[in-house]
């Protein structure tokens, strides 16, 4: 048995709380699997965020679409997405047992089209990227599209049909994750992390808003855009993450116009990409702007206009459907849009941010990856491509500027 730190604070019911063995910054997405797996592996948990289950994902679509997603000079990301793709069946399995909860998985596939001559280019070009990587996609005429999703327009010029790129409800999987963490025992703090403490050359926890102190074996950072500006990192040390603004749209598709797609589509319109998600509740999902605004996340009449206005070219009958939702939300970026998974130069302070448009999909692998190293203080080999101490110093300097 565990003893108990004398100067840890009174419970609610008076006697002493254990000190945690670790303490998460951070209760979106990434911080609820990370605080998840580390309990389960027996570790004492606190979630430290004023709104747990909040952040990006109430306004993510959930896409899970490593091949679609892929980027030139992303490779090694490409690895680390795929690894979190073939996870993802048997991780919604335990994840919905585990809370009693449905998290919205869907295996339904994607379709990304191209309305003209140049998007069709440049998506024969990604076709044969995806290729070269032994990617499974499958090159569509527009007729062939069509066939796929009949509403689309007739101006749809061809495709590429990925039926292993999937989707979950990012609200319901993390109100998921935030029951999965209750019931296994993590504690929550309902507050904001105004300051890393530290002392000599270690983090040792954090001092909240209200000048409360909480003391952790380990403290994991996984504050989302908000970590690259948490108070009491030294300046050199602060993670090189900003914020990437993206604007989302909820259609309801009414049962007149069901089935109104069968898949998840994508399009690049007038250069700027576009998605549009169903879910089974009969909820349309149509994003995303991508602006570099730093922390305006504010919806605009100019960002809802554009959205509605490529989708229409896109799939012209969405014009019909009614408008339920419109939101904004703050992507966490890297300066090489990949994660930052791993011990930092602070001892004892671990990251878990920077996951940018692909902070769902990587969510069993950094849950895995991050619960193996708390647990036992060995970095697996799949994060260290990852670590944030491939930034350096250098990296640091320049993100403050």
């Amino acid at each position: 048995m565990r003893s108990v730190n004398p100067d840890s604070p009174p419970g609610p019911a008076g006697p002493l709380t254990p000190r945690p063995d670790v303490l998460v910054i951070g209760g979106g997405v990434i911080g609820l699997v990370t605080a998840w797996r580390a309990a389960q592996r027996g570790l004492r948990t606190e979630v430290v965020d004023p709104a747990p289950g909040g952040g990006a994902a109430q306004v993510a679509a959930g896409m899970l679409a490593p091949v679609t997603e892929l980027h030139y000079g992303e490779e090694a990301l490409l690895a680390l997405n795929l690894a979190s793709a073939r996870r993802y069946p048997g991780f919604v399995r335990e994840l919905e047992e585990a809370a009693g909860l449905e998290t919205g998985y869907r295996a339904c596939g994607t379709l990304a089209v191209a309305l003209d001559a140049d998007d069709r280019e440049h998506l024969r070009e990604l076709h044969a990227f995806q290729q070269r990587c032994g990617l499974e996609s499958q090159w569509l005429n527009g007729r062939e599209c069509r066939r796929l999703e009949p509403m689309l327009a007739p101006s749809v010029r061809g495709g590429l049909r990925v039926d292993g790129d999937h989707q979950v409800d990012p609200r319901r999987l993390a109100a998921a994750l935030l029951a999965a963490c209750e019931r296994a025992g993590v504690a929550f703090r309902r507050a904001s992390a105004a300051r890393l403490s530290v002392s000599g050359d270690r983090a040792t926890g954090v001092v909240l808003a209200d000048g409360t102190e909480l003391s952790a074996d380990r403290t994991v950072l996984a504050a989302g855009p908000d970590s690259g500006r948490l108070d009491g990192i030294p300046a050199e040390l602060l993670p090189p993450v900003r914020p990437v603004k993206g604007q989302v749209l909820r259609l309801r598709v009414p049962g007149a116009y069901a089935p109104f797609l069968s898949r998840t589509v994508r399009a690049v319109v007038r250069g700027g990409h576009l998605y549009l998600v169903p879910r089974t509740n009969g909820e349309l999902v149509v994003g995303a702007t991508s602006e570099e605004l730093g922390w305006d996340s504010t919806v605009t009449a100019g960002g809802v206009y554009e959205l509605l206005r490529d989708a229409h070219e896109l799939i012209p009958g969405i014009t019909e459907l009614p408008l339920t939702e419109t939101g904004a939300g703050l992507r966490p970026a890297s300066p090489d849009n990949a994660p930052l998974l791993g011990p930092t130069e602070l001892a004892g302070l671990i990251a878990a941010t920077g996951h940018h448009r692909n902070g769902v999909l990587l969510a069993p692998v950094t849950g895995d990856l991050l619960g193996e190293l708390l647990a036992t203080g060995d970095l697996p080999e799949q994060a260290r491509p990852f670590t944030p101490r491939r930034f350096g110093a250098a990296a640091s300097e320049e993100h403050l500027r």
